[in-house]
Formats: structure tokens, sequence, C-alpha cells
């Protein structure tokens, strides 16, 4: 692992993951199929090989703050032995690592076995290929053209006494992945992610209040062309003036009140009472000591009403910039959409190849890792809400008294993702169907099945975003992983709405 500062200059930004590590990690898979010791011919394995090369760019009250590149290099090796499964990591590519890896995941496999866990199958990759879609590559541009950019997104956030704070930040990363098995596949990946950050705080007197670019939530796949897709460099004004009429306004109503949510609130919505509750590694119990189980039992697919008739959620793979695309998961099984719920009712949870066996329940190819010394577990990945048929407008025809919130500030949610409570940074009255004054601190809660069973009005493609989060945590040890949602603005009926008094 290494970590520099960067200097800033008018060259472009040195090509740190374009060095030729092709052809060396090529050779290590190559290299690796040698390794397996004599007698070992019954055992099956994979291995897995992960580069990760990493690039933020930072300015705080239009001052540029130190660049920072890290790069991240290592492999997992998996093997089947005895009916157990073991694995073990090294950042050791020569064959002594590699081989070392081999002889403790066999040995960590049959300790498995002893033990008296399940008989386990290794699942073995396919063959493919994916790469993120970019027009426009990140290291395309001069380092000093792009902090230029964000100096100039910090000073359009100022220019008033009560703003006391304000920055803008990219975060690039690529992660070229690929493993392979004792079976002949290999499946190689290429990611590029960019997440922009802005944000701005205005205080007086009484009171301070923050405004953000929605968070992280712009994060997707892609290069620089993702900028202008989300208007990122013109967005400091508006966050900059939201700022200071929240410090002006209101506290949000209290009471039982129809509720709109903007899209980069509602993947916060769906990332945790309906993404987490349906991790099938989660409802066999595998979370309980760390993050919680979930309400969620294998009983309930095929029947169960998650939702009103309006709630259809589907993971899909296959989106062209969203953050967790991809061809293939990190068990190098094929990726394809799947309906996880249908008109309100549940279908199949989010589970790899080893979750499903286990269960004995249909899933999706959702076994991720985060790095080379993780394990693939079943995580998110694009989980969307379909779009509707309702234009913006009419998402708040027929609301005489309620509230409109943007963008999360705070999340809680019980141990087993059924009571929540989420406030916001934005808020609106609705008065009359139509968008009135601006509300502070705009909260709400409820129990997640209560909740989408509310859901009476789903907006039309024209308010879909497509929106991610690169901060999902989960496991032991903790992994932290992309995920994204597309979601569409929604319309809530009489929800536990509430503000800061």
């Amino acid at each position: 692992m290494s970590v520099d500062g960067i200097a800033t200059g008018g060259k472009p930004s040195p090509s740190i993951c374009m060095s030729p590590m092709h052809e060396s990690i090529d050779a290590a898979h190559r290299r690796f199929r040698d390794i397996p010791p004599t007698g070992s011919g019954s055992d099956s394995w994979t291995l897995r090989i992960v580069r990760q090369d990493d690039e933020t760019l930072a300015v705080r009250r239009d001052v540029a703050e130190p660049g920072r590149r890290a790069v991240d290099l290592g492999a997992m090796v998996t093997v089947a032995r005895g009916g157990g499964v073991g694995y073990a990591a090294t950042s050791d590519m020569g064959d002594d690592g590699l081989r070392g890896a081999y002889e403790r995941a066999a040995q960590w496999a049959l300790h498995a076995t002893r033990r008296g866990t399940e008989n386990a199958e290794l699942p073995q990759p396919r063959s493919g290929e994916y790469r993120s879609p970019i027009a426009r590559a990140w290291v395309t541009q001069p380092y000093a053209e792009k902090v230029d950019r964000l100096i100039s997104l910090s000073q359009s956030m100022g220019g008033d006494a009560r703003i006391a704070d304000r920055s803008a930040s990219l975060w690039w990363t690529r992660v070229e992945s690929s493993i392979s098995g004792s079976a002949g596949g290999l499946v190689s990946q290429v990611f590029d992610y960019l997440v922009p950050m802005a944000a701005v705080t205005a205080s007086d007197e009484n009171d301070t209040q923050t405004r953000t670019f929605g968070g992280h939530a712009y994060a997707r796949q892609g290069g620089l062309e993702v900028l202008d897709e989300v208007d990122f460099w013109s967005c400091g004004s508006r966050l900059r003036e939201q700022a200071l009429e929240l410090l002006a306004a209101p506290n949000c109503p209290s009471g039982s009140l129809p509720l709109v949510l903007a899209p980069d609130q509602m993947i916060l919505q769906i990332h945790e009472s309906i993404g987490h509750p349906l991790e099938l590694d989660r409802i066999l119990g595998d979370e309980r000591n760390y993050a919680g189980g979930s309400f969620v039992t294998p009983d309930m697919f095929g029947s169960y009403r998650y939702g009103s008739a309006q709630l259809n959620i589907t993971f899909d793979p296959t989106c062209d910039g969203e953050l967790a695309s991809y061809a293939y998961d990190d068990a190098g099984q094929a990726a394809e959409p799947v309906a996880l719920i249908r008109d309100g009712v549940l279908l199949r949870p989010l589970g790899g190849a080893v979750s499903q066996r286990r269960a004995g329940l249909p899933g999706a190819a959702t076994a991720r890792a985060s790095s080379w010394n993780r394990p693939p577990i079943d995580r998110m990945a694009n989980l969307n809400l379909e779009p509707g048929n309702a234009d913006f407008a009419s998402l708040l025809a027929e609301v005489d008294d309620g509230v409109y919130m943007e963008t999360n500030r705070s999340w809680s949610i019980d141990d087993s993702r059924d009571k929540f409570q989420f406030g916001c940074e934005y808020g609106r009255r609705i008065r009359g169907g139509r968008l009135a004054e601006v509300v502070k601190n705009p909260s709400y809660r409820g129990r997640s099945a209560t909740f989408w069973r509310s859901l009476e009005l789903v907006g039309s493609a024209a308010t879909l975003q497509v929106l991610g989060t690169p901060f999902c945590g989960k496991g032991e040890p903790n992994q932290i992983m992309r995920v994204g949602h597309a979601a569409p603005a929604c319309r809530f009926r009489a929800v536990d709405v509430f503000g800061g008094e």
C-alpha cells in the first residue's frame, strides 16, 4: 500500500492506474495453476486479484488541500477441501506468497470440516469481461484544472458573512478485479468510480445549517462526463441560498401528514428498509452480532406484502453508469436483472450462490467483496425502485397540507431493520398542491413494511435519478462497499413527520 501527496502543476494527472499491471496480473493467474501441490487434485480453488487506485482532490474555503493518492494490490485464495472451504489473502504476488496463501486456505478448509460446518461447495467463476463506460477519462484533465474548478465552485458558495464553511472535492477510484478458478474460468472487470461532493454551512447567532450536494449520493461509474451529467459545477449558488434559507426557516411541523420524498432521500429509504433486510446472509443470522438481523424470514418470499401495489424493486447490475454495475459478482457468477418486489409482493432475497444453497431460495449474483483481503458476502448492488407515471406536479397536486424533503442527514434503524427514524437537510411545506415555504430540521419515522404500504404515488422517469453511496458498511471484519440506487420522487400518505422542537 502506498500513499503520497500530489504537487500542483499544469501537466495531466499521472496515470497511476495505467502502469503495465494487466500483464503481470494475467501472468499471476497463469502461474497460480502450477502452485497447488501434488495430491491436491480433489481440491477446487479460486484466485481473486484486486488492484485499486485512488485519487482525492479537495478544496476548503477556496484553498486547495493536499491531494492524496493510494495504490493497493493483493490476492485472495479460496480452497474447498474435505467438505470445507477456507480462504487466505496475501499482498505478495510472487510464487512464494501465492503458495503460502493456498496452503493456509487449504488448512482453514480442513479446520472448517473438523468443526462440523455444513458440506460446502466453492462456486467456480464463469469467463467474461466488464468495463465501466467512460467518455472522458479522469487522467485526461490536468490536475491544476481540476483544482481550479473546485476553487471556483467553493467561491460560488461564499459571498455572505453568514457562510461559516464551504468545501468541494472529487474522489476518483479505479478497481481492476479478476478471478480465476480450478475449472478454468477467468473473469476480468475494470471499474472507474467518481464521487463529487460539496457542502456549505451557514450560521448566525441562533442556528447553524448545512446544505450538501446530495451528501455523497451523486456517485457513479464513468469519467469526467459524470460531473456535467449531474450539474456538479453549477450547484454552488443553490446550496448557499438554501443554507441561508434554512437559517431563517421555521421548524418542520409535527403530525401525521402526506410526505413527498426527493430521490436523494428515497435512496436512503430503499437502502436501509429494503436492501439490508433482504440480504440473505442477514436473514440466515450471519450479521446478528454486528449489524443486526432482519424482520424478513425465509417463509415470506412469494407471498408477503412488503408495500403497496406501487412498489416495484429490481436488482439490476446492468445500468450504464450506476455505481454498482458489473457483469459478474466477486464469486465469478454472471449477474442479470431480477425482480425482488413486484406490485408490492416480496419475491426473492439478495443472496449469492453460497447463501442460496444454504437457504434453498433463489437469489441474485450479489456475492461482493470490498478488497482483495475480504471474502465475498451477500451485499446490495444496484437496487432500484422502478418509476411510475406521475410527474412531479402530480405528486403534489392532491396534497392540501404536507411536507416535501430532500437529502438525508441522519438515520437510525433498529437491529431487525424494522423501526426507523430519518432526518433530512431541506424541507418545504406543501399547501394546496404546491410547494410553499422552506422548513428546517425535517424528519420522519415509521416501520419498514408499514411505511412502504403507505406508498401511494411513484414519480415518472422524468423524476428518476441515478444515485448511490460509496460507504455501505457490513460484515466482520468490516467491508465498506459501493452501492447504487436509482429512484424517482415518491409520495406517501399519513407519515409521522416532526421537526427540531
